[in-house]
């Protein structure tokens, strides 16, 4: 029988508490097999049945007509003419009643315009006028009082934002006001099943950990977690006292939901106790990293912080939709120390991803370390690989501009320093997949190695050098082996075979993309053979979508699709019997903008930012027609390197649109909300910001505020005279830790308000400030607080915190216990 948590859900006697919040009842059930939702009951949207025009379309091309406002589909989207006064309007199906209006401006919006409507298409009448505050993206939600059955429902713009046109992804119509959002947990990526039960369980100190079977490692990791912000010891037990707090983990054969045995798991949390369940220890870790999720965020902290322990009461059964989640990281032209790459690792592993692609190799630069084989019948000296090229990167644009806020950052990895990187990404759930791009993307190589610089490689040595000049350009497309050369043949046997040696993940890498200066023949010849290379080492070959049409060993090749039309992906599922990872630049692409605000970035990938709910809103499983969900292996962001320098500027451009990526990975689609999933991102903020994530501000988002005490109980001596008589008197010193994000010190107060009804004002500082152009989000705020307490009972404050003239919202909580006299 598996054991239970036996822990009361009582107060700590001497302890400071914030109060466990109210839970929702259990959800519904399940809709058409995908996962417990918990959303009131939304009214129909007529748009859905509408016949959308408007009065131009921008190119006249069928990506931008007026039909995507109405398709459901936020990844679509109508664009108009450059005009003012360009309208787009709905049709209704049947005249209704109109109570809201939602409008989804993904980039180019509207600085004012009016929502009108009309009974006959004809005469129209102004319901509403708005004149934004917010550039885009933003989702615009307008209440209306329109009681009579109206035929048509229009957008007619006043101003554009910019010298752009109009851009709606959404226009939605209901006939009733939209039922207030239900409060969500924490959770992203969003569980398959989640039902939730009114309360919380609360964690003290004396918990323990029972780990049975395979779950010793993901005990750990929860340990390790849990215990410098707990402060608890939480001892890892093969069987705990029959009357001591548990906390379960079990890896037990028959624990993970049907079917889903090599990732599943279970978690159940109610008044008797926690119980994690798995088949395998990475399903395990994947519900701790839930259960993780579902305790304060402060839970991340480094030191010890005195909140509530609470966990709500849910019963969750979950796996993931896809196997491959994954993030890339370019350390090719910019380079990440390993500290750096751990953080990152860090950021990624809670949102349940579980590859690191390395990009280890490009024309900036070489950070992988090679050894030089004993038989080298090329002469080939292969520690100049990082000798030479791992002293190089990123450096200036083909106009002299410098590319980013400095010159790329130099270094490499050596074998011991991969090592480590592969064995940390393994403890937190996480394979690495090396690639070493070619055959262009090869420049570093060629700057490097004399032997491969022949008659057909490119670019050329200059007069007098026998290697390629360095290229630090982001210009692509230039570079190439000589498949001509039998040296290229030798490196990359060389290359690949040292690389799957320190590999123990099934994956090789080998680029394959934007080889433009290679001809198609020799292109073949080079990346066929390492193909068969890749194969003979007992490694899957991945590559990216360029490489779908060479030679694929069959039902052993992974494509990473980026761009194109597709074709040559669908061809390699069908023939070959590939699998893809899905990376589409205007899904994925972390180096694009997020929005306007942002000096740096490219908008080629989206027609303008890439934005969080861009990043979120689409289907990996029809991204691609003709390709079943079935030989989709997963999907991947990506960032690139060209003007990222370092963890904080890396984090800055990936977070929160990483966890979109993640949400993608592991939700089913029927389980995606965006709404939701925007809420979610909200109260996210306190746990990126306490994890030390340096994620962007993004608009749309709720950010909210949070607070935690750290509490000091200084001793207070009696006089004689109130010895025995008096009640105790009792002093604490509070740190007060403030999360607020997207703020400035100047618009945050606090202010702790006293059950007695004593105010303190309490002084916040705060070491680092919100800096778009700096790419830096503000660190969290710290104040302090005392009192001496002359009476008995419990005192509760409540820290009150105002950002930029807000209504002022409770932070935090503390309570003190005075006892009573002596």
């Amino acid at each position: 029988m598996p054991r239970r948590f036996r822990l009361a859900a009582a107060a700590l006697a001497a302890a400071l508490i914030v109060p466990a919040a109210p839970f929702a009842a259990a959800a519904a059930d399940e809709p058409d097999g995908g996962p417990t939702a918990l959303r009131a009951a939304m009214p129909a949207n007529l748009a859905l049945d509408a016949v959308a025009t408007a009065s131009s379309t921008e190119l006249d091309d069928a990506r931008f007509v007026p039909a995507h406002v109405n398709d459901g589909d936020t990844s679509t989207r109508w664009s108009s003419k450059y005009v003012d006064a360009s309208w787009v309007q709905l049709e209704l199906a049947e005249p209704a009643a109109v109570a809201t209006v939602v409008l989804e401006w993904p980039n180019a919006c509207a600085r004012a315009y009016r929502i009108q409507t009309s009974v006959d298409g004809v005469e129209w009448t102004t319901q509403a006028e708005r004149a934004a505050q917010a550039t885009c993206p933003r989702i615009d939600e307008l209440s209306l009082d329109v009681d009579e059955p109206v035929g048509f429902v229009r957008m007619q713009g006043i101003t554009r934002w910019s010298s752009w046109g109009y851009s709606l992804s959404e226009f939605r119509v209901y006939d009733a006001p939209l039922p207030e959002p239900e409060p969500q947990l924490p959770l992203v990526p969003a569980p398959v099943s989640l039902e939730r039960g009114d309360g919380a369980l609360i964690l003290t100190d004396g918990v323990e950990i029972e780990a049975s079977g395979d779950a010793l490692a993901a005990a750990e990791y929860l340990a390790d977690v849990m215990r410098p912000s707990t402060g608890f010891d939480l001892p890892i037990v093969d069987e705990a006292d029959d009357d001591g707090p548990v906390i379960e983990v079990s890896v037990a054969e028959g624990s993970a939901p049907a079917g889903h045995e090599a990732e599943g798991y279970t978690l159940e949390v109610d008044a008797g106790g926690i119980e994690l369940a798995a088949d395998t220890e990475a399903g395990a870790l994947n519900g701790v990293q839930t259960l993780r999720q579902l305790l304060p965020a402060w839970v991340e902290s480094a030191q010890r912080t005195d909140v509530e322990w609470a966990v709500p009461f849910v019963s969750i059964s979950d796996y993931p939709r896809f196997e491959h989640r994954g993030l890339m990281v370019d350390t090719a032209r910019s380079f990440y120390t390993v500290d750096e790459v751990k953080r990152l690792i860090d950021s990624a592993a809670p949102l349940k991803l579980n590859r690191l692609h390395l990009h280890l190799t490009d024309d900036q630069g070489w950070r992988i370390a090679m050894d030089t084989p004993a038989e080298n019948p090329s002469g080939i000296d292969y520690a100049d690989l990082t000798a030479i090229s791992g002293a190089t990167a990123m450096t200036y644009n083909r106009a002299g501009q410098l590319m980013g806020t400095e010159l790329g950052r130099t270094g490499f990895y050596t074998k011991d320093d991969y090592r480590e990187i592969v064995a940390y990404a393994g403890r937190n759930g996480m394979t690495v997949i090396p690639e070493i791009d070619l055959p262009g993307h090869t420049n570093a190589a060629l700057h490097a190695i004399p032997q491969l610089n022949s008659a057909g490689s490119n670019p050329k040595p200059l007069p007098g050098e026998d290697t390629a000049p360095h290229q630090g350009t982001g210009d692509v497309g230039i570079s190439t082996f000589d498949a001509d050369n039998e040296h290229t043949y030798a490196f990359i046997t060389e290359v690949l075979g040292q690389l799957a040696e320190l590999t123990p993940g099934e994956y090789l890498h080998i680029g394959g993309d934007e080889a433009h200066s290679t001809s198609h023949a020799d292109y073949l010849r080079m990346v066929d053979f390492a193909n068969e290379t890749v194969a003979d080492l007992g490694k899957t070959v991945v590559g990216w979508n360029e490489y779908a049409s060479s030679a694929l060993p069959q039902d052993d090749a992974v494509v990473q699709y980026w761009n194109g039309n597709g074709a040559s992906t669908r061809d390699a599922v069908s023939e070959r019997g590939a699998k893809v990872i899905l990376s589409p630049a205007n899904k994925t692409y972390m180096p694009q903008k997020q929005d306007g605000r942002q000096p740096l970035g490219g908008t080629w990938a989206c027609g303008g930012p890439c934005t969080l709910e861009n990043a979120y809103s689409w289907n990996p499983a029809t991204h691609i027609s003709g390709i079943p969900e079935s030989a989709i292996l997963g999907v991947e962001a990506a960032f690139w390197g060209e003007f990222i320098r370092g963890v904080d500027q890396a984090q800055f451009y990936t977070f929160p649109r990483l966890l979109a990526t993640a949400e993608a990975g592991w939700t089913p689609q029927s389980g995606k909300v965006l709404a939701e999933f925007i809420d979610r991102a909200g109260q996210l903020g306190t746990r990126m910001t306490v994890q030390g994530v340096n994620f962007f501000p993004t608009a749309t988002v709720d950010w909210r505020v949070d607070a935690a005490p750290s509490v000091t109980r200084v001793p207070v001596t009696a006089t004689p005279a109130a010895a025995g008589d008096a009640p105790m008197s009792s002093k604490v010193e509070i740190d007060w830790r403030v999360i607020a994000p997207d703020s400035v010190p100047a618009a945050v107060t606090a202010e702790l308000v006293w059950s007695d009804g004593l105010r303190q004002s309490v002084a916040l500082t705060s070491t680092a400030a919100v800096d778009i152009v700096a790419m830096t989000q503000n660190s969290p705020y710290a104040g302090s607080s005392s009192r001496n307490f002359h009476t008995s009972g419990v005192h509760t404050g409540q820290l009150e915190v105002t950002v930029g003239g807000a209504e002022p919202v409770v932070a935090g909580t503390v309570q003190v216990t005075v006892p009573g006299k002596r």
